[in-house]
This record gives C-alpha cells, structure tokens and sequence, in this order.
C-alpha cells in the first residue's frame, strides 16, 4: 500500500492569507492537544486515545468548509472536527478526564457526545449508527427549506456495516442534503483494506446510489475545503446526498495501546512525507504568507491556551456519586397534562389509534410520520389511511426496507427539534432496528442531555396465525434496557389516550398494539384530544382472593377467566411497562393475598419474571400462596392455528386459577 497522491499541490483559489493562516491554526491545534493528551496517557490521566495524527486535514478541511449552523457528525478519530467548531478546551479536556464539567458527566468518554449549540453529534462505539441521523438532521432541513448541508463521517472500516447501506440508499431515495465523508485511512483496526472490500475505491458505490461520489486527497486540507465547499454548495441550492472520498492514512494505532506492529515494515515511512501539517506549514513559508517567528509565535499562543484548559480540567474536583442524579438523568423532564374528558363514541382498537395518530399530527406541526407502506397503502393494518391525503407526503412518508436508518432519521429529526413516529410493519421487524434503540435512543439524555422525542409503533402479539416472524411479543427486548418506555394498551380508550401521552413525551416510547385487538375489540373512546398518563395501572375488575397482574391481550384472558369466579379474582392493567406502576402491582397482591403474572411472551426471560421477583421482595409476608407465573411456551410462534392455541398462555390459565386459588 502506497500514498494514492505522489505530490502535493496546494491551490488556494479564493482563499486569503488571513484565510490560510487560520486554516493553519485549526490544522496545527488538534496536532498540539494530541501531543499533549499523548503525555497525559503516560501519565495515567486520562484512558484511552484514539488517534488521529497524520489525518487532521480531512477533519479540518471539512469543518471549514461547512457553515456553523450547519450540523456535523464526526467519529473518534476526528478531534479537528470539535476544535474547528471551537469547543471549549476545558470542557473538552474534562470530558477526557471524566470530570463533571464533561459533556458526558464522567458517564462516556472521549467523542462520545454531542454539543447542541455548536451543532455537532458525537459518535457511539456502534460504527455506522449516525449515518440514519445525519439523514433524520438533512431531512428536517429539507422538510424546513432552511438550505442547509449536514456532514456525517465514516471510516472505510465502518463503511462496512449494513447502516452504511441503509443511510445511503435512504439518503438517496429522498434527495437528502448530506455529504457522507468517508475517511478512507487504509485500515480497519488492524485490518487492511484489502480484506474490507473489493471495491478499489469507495467512489465507485456512488452510481450504485445514484448519487455523486468525488474523492480528493485527505492529507491536503485545502483540497479537502475546496471538495466538501463544493459538495456542500451544490446541495445548498438542490438537496441530493454526495459521497466525497477522503484518502489519508492512520500513522499510529486503532487506538493507542494497540500499536501498528501488523503494518507491513516501512509502510508508515512511505507515507511520513505526506503529513498534511508539515507540509501545509511548508507551503505557507515558501508562499510568504507566514515567517518563522509567526509560526513560533502561534505555537506558543496555542500551547499556553491548551496548558491551561488542561490544568483548570485537571484541578477540576472528581465526580461525587449521586445515585438520585443517575437515575433523574435518564429521562428528559417530561409532565403529563392533565385532560378533561370529552364526548365519547363507540370505536375498534385500530380506528382509536388512527383518531389518534391524526389528532397527534394537528397538535404537533412538527411531527413526522414514517414507516413502510404508511402513505397511500395506509401500512399493513391500514392503520394510517388517509393521513396522507390530510397532512401530505412530507409528513407521512413511506420509507425504503431500512429499519435501522429510520429510527435513526428519527431521532436526528429529534436533535432538530421535530417530533417523530416510525411504524413497524410487524414488532418482529425491529429487531433490523436493534441498535438504534438500545443504544442510540435509550442512552443519548443520560449521555450528553440530548432528548430523543421518538415514538415507535410495534404491531404485536400471536392469536391471528401469522407464524413465527409475525407474531411475536417482543417488549422484554426492551424492558430490559434503561431508557426506554414501553406502552402497551388493552383497550381502545387507554390505546388512543396512551398514544397521545407518548407523542406529548419528548422522550423515546415503543408503543406495542396488539394487531388481535384491531377489529376484534371495540369500546368507548374520547373524541377530543385527551391523554392518558403513563405508569398508571387500572383495576380492570375488583376481587378479594387472587390478583392477575397483566397487560395487553392478557388483560382480555384475565377478564373473561375471571366470569366463573364471581368477585373472587381482580384483574390489574398494567398499560404501561415502564415506568411500571409498582404501588398499584404491591396494593393489589396486599389486599388478595395470591398472584398470578400473565404475559402472553414466552416464559423465560419475560417481564413476568421480573414482576413476580420484586412482589416476592415487596409483599412476602403478604402471600398466601407461591408467586404463580403463566406465559407461553418456550418455543418460536407456531403458524398452525391448533399448535398456536396450545403455544399461547390463555390455554393454560384455568388449570393456573384453580391451583393458585385452591393453595
């Protein structure tokens, strides 16, 4: 492997001297802050580094080309990029120390974060995942005619990774305003491009897009300025995505401690006299544009800025642990409005949820709706019919097969300040969108304060013969993970109140619908905008001898069991998995004395696990009989309708019932 430009030709087209001396200056101080940081490694203060000596001109060319209102989505080895958009070297420094003033409070560390008011979106360790936000940014641009470019990077590594794919195709698909910047440095880790990909060049996936694919040379910070301006210009006046080609190279390890021991021998040597800062720095004393002395006299101003950030980060007093400020955190601040109740008319489950998602769009302007099939088909269960013809196609937008990308243009739109829904044909189908929420989604308040005002609607649950790929029930995926909220409605009422509740949350809630529940069940509903507020659990049906504790379709089992046992067995909705209304879950077992906690997932690992450990915890003195869990086999969703009857828990709760009661 060999530098891929044998010269380097700096050409400043309309570009001043003052302009070059201060592209001189953002090249030089991430160089300087990594010398520094690099003795503060030796020193034990601060834990990893990842380094990104010998490529500063791809982050600062890019960055000075974009404007500052403008977003930017660097990865870990893009140091230039923050300092470029001028962050606080002290708060940057304390981040790398893991001090409170941090951008992370000590909870993540190096370029982990975001920075609002600077417009940059810090990466997570998932390569790949801020591609689909950088699209969910460009897409709130486009949607506001605001003719601004966003800019997101990739390695050649990450370039790898199926959201890589995803972002691109939906980027392209929807004429989005992103430069996606690959960093190509040659390797992935340690391993070499040569077994990545077989492409010999990342601009040859560009035809494939349809979109436009330029490359320049990495190490020249103007012809990096020159490329991306270009790019960035072009898509200010027509939206449409590019791909610009960065070629550079790694001179230090994936990350410091790792070394470069598998570099074939001499191949760093090749490539030292393409350092992009000596050589600029050559350019500009033989161009006349900057003496000795002035170089000299901009290193010192530099080093003296950069000592005492590092000092004032470093007599920072150490984080103190607050448990109460972990756990606040988590969410954004979030208060339910109470509403009055309005007059109400008989409604099916789905056309509760539909009043819903159209009373959600006209009282949030900024809310957009996405999914596949979701505009003119109306998606799979018709859910969303006719809001197109109401609310139009930027709005309600059908998407490409990209479940990853999507929610992560969700929440991308979040960090733009719209509100978002994504709708799954099937909850099974998520699982393609794993990482964004678990990760993505679920982390970024506590990570850097960053809200993620994300709803996700997930057609749920067995009972209709759909097989093992659309029946499943999948919310202890996701209760799991700290984070999230779970909503999970039983009836009409609760399901259109409940879905308005999580549209007025700025905070990510995955909103389960039992698709058996659709037309089969009808009821009572608010005609006017009223909410529901979440971790509010509903008595269903009182009773003095057994508690069922469940949710969803369970709620329907529970009732109908119930009839044979006339005030004996009370019946409590859960509606909401998290946050979970414990109270209500310990008042009830308290006052019966014998529980039973019915999920219609498969047993082990349900949420019904968790439930009946903390009642076990909470009210042991107060049980008459063993905490009895029922749920459904521990095996796939069978299609057959005979073999999916004997799979579901309904089939077994008489037999649960007498058992519990007759202890």
């Amino acid at each position: 492997m060999t530098p891929n430009f044998s010269t380097v030709n700096f050409d400043k087209r309309e570009l001043s001297n003052e302009q070059l001396i201060s592209f001189y200056q953002a090249l030089l101080k991430p160089r300087m802050i990594e010398e520094k940081m690099m003795l503060q490694l030796r020193q034990g203060k601060i834990s990893k580094w990842f380094s990104a000596y010998g490529q500063e001109a791809t982050s600062v060319g890019a960055v000075l080309a974009m404007n500052e209102d403008e977003f930017i989505l660097p990865m870990h080895r893009n140091l230039g990029m923050f300092t470029t958009r001028n962050i606080p070297l002290n708060r940057l420094f304390a981040q790398y120390q893991a001090k409170k003033s941090g951008y992370t409070k000590g909870r993540d560390r190096s370029h982990h974060f975001g920075v609002a008011d600077l417009k940059v979106v810090g990466m997570i360790s998932h390569l790949g995942a801020q591609l689909g936000i950088a699209d969910g940014i460009a897409l709130s641009e486009k949607l506001d005619k605001s003719g601004r470019a966003t800019l997101v990077v990739s390695g050649d590594g990450g370039a790898s990774e199926g959201d890589f794919h995803e972002a691109l195709n939906v980027a392209a698909v929807w004429d989005l305003p992103v430069i996606f910047l690959i960093e190509n440095n040659q390797w992935g880790l340690s391993t070499p491009s040569s077994e990545q990909f077989r492409c010999e060049n990342f601009i040859q996936k560009g035809p494939g897009y349809g979109m436009k694919a330029v490359q320049c040379d990495g190490n020249n910070v103007l012809d990096v300025y020159h490329t991306v301006k270009a790019a960035a210009d072009e898509m200010r006046k027509k939206p449409a995505p590019v791909i610009v080609e960065c070629m550079t190279f790694r001179m230090r390890g994936h990350e410091e401690a790792s070394g470069t021991k598998y570099y074939p021998e001499g191949l760093i040597e090749k490539w030292e006299p393409f350092d992009p800062l000596t050589n600029f720095e050559k350019y500009l004393l033989e161009s006349k544009v900057l003496d000795s002395a002035q170089i000299e006299s901009i290193r010192l101003g530099l080093r003296l800025e950069i000592n005492k950030a590092v000092e004032e980060a470093h007599n920072e007093e150490k984080i103190e642990v607050n448990t109460e400020t972990e756990l606040n955190d988590l969410f954004a601040p979030h208060l339910h409005e109470v509403s009055e109740p309005s007059e109400k008319k008989e409604m099916r489950f789905i056309d509760a949820i539909s009043l819903g998602l159209k009373q959600a769009m006209e009282k949030h302007p900024n809310l957009v709706l996405m999914g596949q099939d979701i505009a003119e088909y109306g998606g799979a269960f018709k859910v969303t019919q006719d809001l197109v013809t109401q609310f139009g196609k930027e709005r309600v937008r059908n998407t490409p097969l990209c479940e990853s990308a999507i929610i992560g243009a969700a929440l991308g739109l979040s960090i733009r300040g719209k509100k978002a829904m994504v709708e799954m044909q099937f909850s099974d189908f998520v699982s393609c969108g794993f990482n964004q929420i678990v990760n993505n989604l679920a982390k970024i308040h506590w990570r850097w304060g960053q809200n993620a005002d994300v709803v996700i609607r997930m057609p749920t649950g067995a009972g209709v013969a759909a097989g093992p790929f659309h029946s499943q029930s999948t919310e202890a995926w996701f209760y799991h993970v700290p984070g999230l909220k779970i909503f999970y409605p039983a009836f009409p009422s609760e399901a259109k109140a409940l879905l308005l509740e999580a549209f007025a949350d700025p905070n990510p809630v995955l909103f389960f619908e039992h698709k058996g529940l659709y037309r089969s069940l009808s009821g009572e509903v608010d005609q006017n905008y009223v909410t529901l507020e979440s971790g509010k659990a509903k008595i269903e049906l009182e009773g003095s001898d057994l508690s069922i504790i469940t949710y969803g379709l369970g709620v329907h089992w529970a009732l109908e069991a119930a009839k044979l046992y006339a005030g004996k067995i009370e019946v409590l909705n859960l509606r909401t998995l998290s946050p979970l209304d414990w109270e209500s879950v310990y008042a009830s077992v308290r006052k019966t004395g014998k529980v039973i906690v019915l999920h219609e997932a498969n047993l082990t690992g349900g949420i019904g696990g968790d439930i009946a450990s903390r009642i076990s915890e909470m009210c042991f003195h107060n049980l008459d009989a063993p905490v009895k869990r029922l749920a459904s086999l521990d095996t796939p969703i069978p299609f057959d309708a005979k073999l999916e009857e004997n799979y579901l828990a309904a089939s077994r709760l008489a037999e649960a019932i007498e058992e519990i009661l007759n202890y």
